[in-house]
């Protein structure tokens, strides 16, 4: 198939934008990039999907994001969220807890589909399912491959659920992790996934390196969220988070540390040490209350930044647009966060994904897995190489993506979801969260 006759952002260093440009993709890779007139000539016989003159882009990625919270929206805790600690307990444990495997099939499809209509074709989730465990990231996987997203999946080890529930977790990530290596897929990775240094003693952390001796995987872990973490770690085991995870061996070059709000320049030096990645938040962190990460800082100290939603939104977009204003409002610098959102969702997305994925993500070129979104938009001022992110930031959303393909398939023409139907899985999934709610 030949996608053209549109803008071309390549995110490539080869070429990074076309007026004109076209996409030629045999199998689930890019075999070309081009002029749109010239490819068709050149490939008189391939099936063409028109961009009508709008934006030819990769795909969106999203680095760090929770299925399980799916039912949320729209719900009412009964318990107090006035706090950090509260809002966990009150909201997110106490929902986490109601599901079983026919909720986590619809987390994933509502998910997964909102972030296709977004232009997202590869999440990187944390799943949590306290007490129903065993079987629930091969769920995951079974609606991931159903619907046609890329995804990489976890479980939330934690000791909130008792023993018996954190060595089923272990189980859960290792078994998960061993069938992704056999099965070598390019659409399904996994990570051993944990919850924080606050809910994880050093008994548990002891079974995590027992379990994962010889297991070639990174981490998933939740680190310094709230300030609450660091107080914990330094109260039970005089160490602050980073250190505690460095003298864990939990760091390392495959290993996602998730918010990193209230970390010491000390332990952004570990983190850049062990050449971890880092994924900000920004708008669950304001919803929160936690705080700002701080992003200026550990991209100058070199570290890998990427960009997550935290399930607050599927649209990537949109959390570039306030991963942005955070930055600048908090420093109160208006001239920082721009070039750093680009950054975390154009260079340090695809870098992330590269640890893991065979191919590139996130950019348009040759060799590439073919992941590309259309976008309705045509500017009304100038656009080109030094622009297009600019663009992007303020004049693009996710509701603007018309068609998505993942791995050289449409998975979505025309805003319609073409592998699911998602009129039976949103009304499967209303008629479910309402029950949820009552435990609510």
């Amino acid at each position: 198939m030949i996608i053209g006759n549109g803008r071309l952002i390549t995110n490539s260093d080869k070429v990074g934008f076309m007026d004109n440009g076209a996409v030629l993709v045999k199998d689930n890779v890019i075999v070309e990039v081009g002029n749109f007139e010239e490819l068709k000539k050149a490939h008189p016989g391939e099936e063409v999907l028109d961009a009508q003159g709008n934006l030819i882009m990769p795909g969106m990625i999203c680095a760090h994001s929770h299925i399980y919270s799916s039912y949320a929206r729209g719900m009412a805790p009964s318990g107090v969220t006035d706090n950090f600690f509260n809002i966990l307990e009150n909201l997110w444990w106490k929902l986490d807890r109601s599901l079983q495997i026919e909720d986590i099939k619809l987390n994933a499809f509502t998910t997964y589909a909102e972030s296709i209509r977004a232009g997202v074709t590869t999440l990187i989730d944390h799943h949590a399912s306290g007490h129903c465990i065993e079987g629930s990231l091969f769920a995951l996987e079974e609606s991931a491959k159903k619907i046609g997203v890329r995804t990489s999946l976890c479980f939330e080890t934690t000791d909130r659920d008792g023993k018996e529930a954190t060595k089923a977790a272990i189980k859960e990530n290792v078994d998960f992790i061993k069938h992704c290596l056999k099965e070598d897929d390019d659409m399904v990775k996994a990570l051993f996934g944990m919850h924080a240094s606050f809910t994880i003693s050093d008994e548990t952390m002891a079974l995590v390196k027992e379990a994962m001796q010889g297991v070639d995987a990174g981490y998933h872990i939740h680190v310094t969220e709230g300030i609450e973490d660091q107080y914990d770690s330094l109260k039970k085991y005089g160490r602050k988070v980073g250190e505690r995870l460095f003298d864990w061996g939990i760091l390392g070059d495959k290993t996602l540390a998730i918010h990193c709000i209230h970390l010491s320049q000390s332990e952004m030096d570990i983190i850049k040490a062990t050449d971890t990645s880092v994924v900000t938040n920004p708008e669950s962190n304001m919803n929160n209350a936690v705080g700002a990460p701080p992003v200026v800082q550990l991209l100058k100290k070199g570290v890998r930044v990427g960009l997550g939603s935290d399930a607050y939104t599927q649209d990537m977009f949109e959390s570039m647009k306030v991963s942005n204003i955070l930055q600048s409002h908090h420093l109160a610098d208006p001239t920082v966060g721009f070039m750093e959102t680009k950054a975390l969702q154009f260079d340090n997305n695809p870098a992330i994904c590269s640890k893991y994925w065979n191919k590139p993500l996130g950019k348009i070129e040759k060799g590439a897995f073919a992941d590309i979104i259309v976008v309705d938009y045509k500017p009304h001022t100038p656009i080109g190489e030094n622009n297009w992110f600019g663009h992007l930031l303020f004049g693009v959303n996710g509701g603007m993506v018309r068609h998505t393909m993942i791995n050289g398939k449409l998975v979505m023409k025309d805003r319609v979801i073409l592998t699911v139907d998602m009129d039976k899985i949103n009304a499967d999934s209303a008629q479910r969260a309402a029950k949820i709610w009552k435990n609510m």
